[in-house]
């Protein structure tokens, strides 16, 4: 490859309306065809520390085209190892469930309730490994830049919160949503599975901040009975902050990105080493993944 990155970003709705260049100066776009399909667009961009990073957008390049379950997670991961990336550092738009959350507050997520049904969740079809700890659910060290970078910018910042991953495109009903805030989510929505899954099976960190979009869908939250799923069914001084907040998250991701590209400490890119001490895998990633037949 001509260019390699050390971090890739996944950003999630509403990246498909910012200016990638508030992120960092692009240098090339590339888009990689994997055993898995064709991947997403990638932005190589130079954030001034000697080192690139890479920005995709999850749901498409010109508003959001492909929704949540059909998002080729395989072939984007892949290609984000491919280009170089150790870490992966994803935004997702989510409802909110705990009644201490409002639209506009961001979430740096720590664990994850995972209700999705046909998703591909491994590079692993077939294999005798890719038993991944998911305890911590997300890299500690991701988790704490984006926590200090996202705090800068937003004090209704919270530090950790259960993230329900739900099937989807379909929202969730009333009793769904009761039941994921008995069982302790905080917030609903349908992106970070399996992005989480693959990132780790391929020794990559992953962690995510999720900006709240909206309130759970039946949550009742406005007093109304068709409960608030949108923006435009949000008052006005409501969607607005909402709008704000996603407009802050390319200098957040920026920020949170200047301070990993200075430390790697972590234990993620030891995920696999079990593995590789009995001899099931080298050390070459590539061999280690099940490629799918044509």
């Amino acid at each position: 490859m001509e260019h390699k990155i050390d971090i890739l970003v996944i950003g999630g709705t509403e990246a498909y309306n910012l200016d990638r260049e508030d992120i960092g100066t692009i240098v090339d776009d590339v888009r990689l065809e994997t055993p898995y399909g064709l991947a997403n667009k990638i932005s190589i961009m130079d954030i001034g520390k000697d080192k690139l990073v890479g920005f995709m957008s999850r749901h498409g390049e010109k508003g959001y085209s492909v929704s949540a379950p059909f998002v080729n997670s395989r072939a984007n991961i892949y290609a984000g190892k491919e280009l170089g990336a150790r870490r992966v550092l994803s935004w997702n738009g989510a409802g909110a469930i705990s009644p201490h959350i409002t639209p506009g507050d961001y979430v740096i997520i720590d664990d994850y309730i995972d209700m999705t049904k046909k998703r591909d969740y491994t590079y692993y079809v077939g294999k005798g490994y890719g038993f991944i700890r998911q305890n911590p659910a997300f890299c500690p060290e991701c988790r704490v830049a984006l926590l200090e970078a996202a705090s800068e910018f937003e004090p209704r910042t919270f530090d950790g919160g259960v993230y329900v991953c739900t099937e989807g495109p379909r929202l969730e009903t009333k009793a769904e949503i009761r039941a994921y805030s008995m069982w302790g989510g905080d917030v609903v929505g349908m992106t970070i599975i399996p992005e989480l899954y693959l990132a780790k099976e391929l020794e990559m960190c992953y962690a995510s901040l999720t900006y709240i979009s909206n309130f759970a869908e039946g949550s009742n939250r406005l007093g109304n009975a068709n409960g608030s799923i949108f923006s435009a069914m949000l008052p006005d001084d409501v969607a607005k902050r909402m709008k704000d907040s996603t407009k802050k998250l390319p200098i957040i991701f920026k920020n949170a990105m200047i301070k990993l590209l200075d430390e790697h400490n972590c234990c993620c890119d030891h995920s696999m080493d079990v593995y590789k001490n009995r001899g099931d895998i080298n050390n070459d990633w590539h061999t280690w993944i099940t490629v799918p037949s044509k």
